[in-house]
């Protein structure tokens, strides 16, 4: 098709009017594989909407993207924390209201042709387009994330989209803030239609040449569907906000419902919880694509996985999902079969969710090749041990595979606690040991820790890296001490929990105050969840490390010696029957035998170490438990366990699930205050030397320095 020249061409977005009349504005910011929105390219698509306002023979409008995988990724969160921080927000949102409103008020006909990602800002230019066609690509997806950065969608999200799609699609679409396939969108309606990618912008014109501008208003609400129910209260309120706009927008005007949306996201945008979400959002993409390396580093093809348990045949299957040959081996068939019956249990979860289609998942199980006799391992690259966590067995294991592998190989281990340094130690090639810490469920858990043991090369270190970014986890680079980062500032919490049940809390209290809190469950629960032996276990460990801070109670050995290990069990401090879980009554009689539950009154190994008084309401019991792990994340810090505080923090909320809108531990706690966190441990530390404040701690709170100097 002939192409006349443009008028002008901006930087951000290319304008072509073609033969037909119909002008293509071609999204394509320089020198970025992704577009967005920030207040240049809104100054700039305002620009190309002053020629189309006043071009009257333009016939359509076409919006568009040059870019391979994104259409638009929204809105510039750089430029909306910084003015989240300023208070400057309302001019930005509202320049952007502004901007698809005249989008939206146009007389030709409108539509959006997506390729690639269309998010956020991204998916609301949309909205204010007359009809969305989108590309059958894998990387077309769309959707309003904002409500998990603690935001809303304000350039029209939560106005226009019940309009076209109704309340109560539309407020599943912004509550969940999740992305959606092509197809699912025109499911959901989010899109009209769906064409192959080198047609697209051929089905646009031909929707345009229909002549016909979409009447505006959709489909106001569900016919009969009543009042929507309210989103579950948490410490970040943007569901709550979009909901309260979703809830009224059909019963008043655009300019009312955009108006209720500009001071929702500007209010949101001072709080704490909405700054901490967008900073995670930037620390994920940090550990994503990590820093650039001095040593080139290949694609592994090949590994193999020693161990076929849990965690095993866990790690076998996520790494064979992402394309990577696996050789699974263990000493037993029977525990080879186990796994991979556990892989195709995992395999068929994936289909049956739809995150991958049954082809996908049949060429992974392929990538598996169990096995339980020893062989040449020349040839892989990468070999990830997750034997039994007992340091004899591992060591055993660590000496054949040094006989195994190849000059090159790196040898992985998956403790969770033990030292590196003494398995590198059995080893002809230390230098190729480290730790690669993965987290159960694997394929759900996107954090590894990676363990630095005193022996790891620079190279093998930059190699790890890169693996683990290439299979898709994000790494956290941790020095080999007991408990790494996550198990030590993680354990004490749990365990501290356990004691506060010996002092005559009962378990359910103590849950419900942390998931008040914010935590996604609570501390019993977790130990039921981890298991009350492997808690035990690492308990142990951790204790001869650490001291009485890392402490077992009694209750936690009545348990393992009764067999109650948790929910593998079917009992731990609850009882399970499939979902549901209650309190488990069988805790009555360990009360009765140390003496009512009170700390000091016990008989022999259920005697416990003495407490102080149990914290009277929910916020105190969150407050304290929450403490322990600020301590010991400062600990982490200042011993240099890790490199920043940003590792500990975000190392913490994607391997326990701390609370992500209070942004980790150590922001938590200057937020808190740190004066005031180590005024509160030293209270408890009268009672209980374990909670006496670390000197990091006390040296901040002295000076009145924080661990993030300003607010970065």
């Amino acid at each position: 098709m002939k192409v006349m020249p443009a008028v002008a061409t901006a930087p951000m977005i290319r304008r072509e009017i073609a033969d037909d009349h119909i002008c293509l504005l071609t999204f394509d910011r320089p020198e970025s594989g992704a577009n967005i929105f920030d207040a240049a390219t809104l100054d700039e698509l305002n620009e190309h909407l002053d020629f189309v306002e006043n071009e009257a023979s333009l016939q359509g409008l076409i919006i568009a993207s040059a870019k391979k995988s994104i259409f638009i990724a929204g809105a510039d969160l750089k430029t909306l924390l910084q003015q989240a921080q300023s208070g400057d927000m309302r001019e930005f949102i509202a320049k952007g209201q502004r901007i698809f409103d005249r989008l939206a008020d146009l007389k030709i006909p409108t539509v959006a042709a997506i390729h690639g990602a269309s998010a956020g800002g991204g998916y609301e230019v949309t909205l204010a387009c007359d009809y969305r066609i989108a590309s059958d690509d894998p990387a077309t997806r769309m959707g309003l994330p904002e409500t998990t950065l603690g935001l809303i969608p304000a350039w029209g999200g939560c106005t226009r989209l019940p309009r076209l799609i109704g309340v109560e699609k539309a407020a599943e679409v912004i509550l969940k803030g999740k992305l959606y396939s092509a197809e699912e969108a025109l499911k959901l309606g989010l899109i009209d239609d769906i064409a192959p990618r080198d047609q697209l912008l051929d089905h646009a014109r031909k929707k345009l040449r229909a002549g016909k501008r979409k009447v505006e208003g959709g489909a106001p609400a569900t016919p009969g569907s009543g009042e929507l129910a309210p989103p579950r209260q948490t410490g970040n309120a943007a569901p709550e906000r979009s909901y309260q706009i979703i809830n009224k927008t059909v019963s008043i005007s655009l300019d009312e419902s955009l108006r209720m949306e500009l001071d929702a996201i500007v209010d949101l945008g001072k709080k704490e919880s909405t700054q901490n979400l967008i900073r995670n959002f930037f620390l994920a993409e940090k550990y994503k694509k990590g820093t650039p390396s001095r040593t080139a580093t290949e694609r592994v093809i090949h590994a193999a996985v020693i161990g076929a348990g849990v965690m095993g045949s866990g790690i076998a299957q996520w790494l064979s999902s992402r394309g990577v040959t696996v050789i699974l081996r263990d000493i037993a068939r029977e525990q080879i079969d186990r796994g991979l019956a556990n892989i195709e249990k995992t395999y068929a979860g994936a289909v049956k969710r739809g995150l991958m289609t049954e082809e996908k998942a049949k060429q992974g199980r392929a990538r598996i090749c169990g096995s339980t006799a020893p062989m040449e391992l020349r040839d892989v690259r990468f070999v990830i041990e997750a034997a039994s966590e007992k340091m004899n067995i591992k060591k055993e294991v660590f000496r054949e595979l040094a006989m195994e592998a190849g000059p090159k190989t790196i040898v992985a281990t998956n403790t969770s606690a033990l030292p590196v340094s003494e398995l590198a130690d059995v080893t002809v090639s230390p230098e190729h040991v480290i730790g690669m810490h993965f987290f159960n469920p694997v394929s759900r858990m996107k954090l590894v820790e990676v363990v630095i043991a005193k022996q790891t090369s620079d190279e093998t270190r930059e190699r790890t890296l890169a693996f683990a970014r290439q299979i898709g986890k994000l790494p956290v680079v941790v020095r080999d001490s007991p408990g790494f980062l996550v198990n030590r500032v993680l354990f004490p919490y749990l365990l501290d929990a356990a004691q506060l049940f010996e002092s005559g809390l009962e378990a359910d209290k103590i849950d419900s105050a942390l998931v008040q809190w914010g935590m996604p469950m609570g501390p019993m629960r977790l130990i039921d969840e981890i298991g009350v032996d492997i808690t035990v276990d690492i308990g142990n460990t951790l204790e001869r490390a650490y001291g009485k801070r890392d402490h077992v109670s009694a209750v936690l050995l009545w348990l393992r010696d009764q067999q109650m290990l948790g929910r593998k069990t079917g009992a731990g401090f609850y009882k399970y029957e499939g979902k549901t879980h209650k309190p488990n009554e069988s805790l009555m009689q360990w009360r009765v035998v140390a003496g009512g539950g009170a700390p000091g009154r016990g008989e022999g190994s259920t005697k416990s170490q003495p407490a102080s008084s149990p914290p009277a309401t929910a916020d105190d019991i969150a407050l304290r438990l929450v403490l322990v792990m600020v301590n010991e994340a400062a600990r982490c810090v200042e011993e240099k366990v890790v490199d920043s505080p940003e590792d500990a923090d975000y190392g913490m909320i994607l391997g326990t699930g701390f609370t992500p809108f209070r942004g980790g531990p150590l922001r938590f706690a200057e937020h808190f205050g740190l004066k005031k966190v180590v005024d509160e441990l030293e209270r408890l530390a009268q009672s209980e030397e374990k909670f006496s404040a670390c000197e990091i701690l006390r040296k901040h709170a002295r000076d009145g320095t924080k661990f993030y100097e300003n607010g970065r």
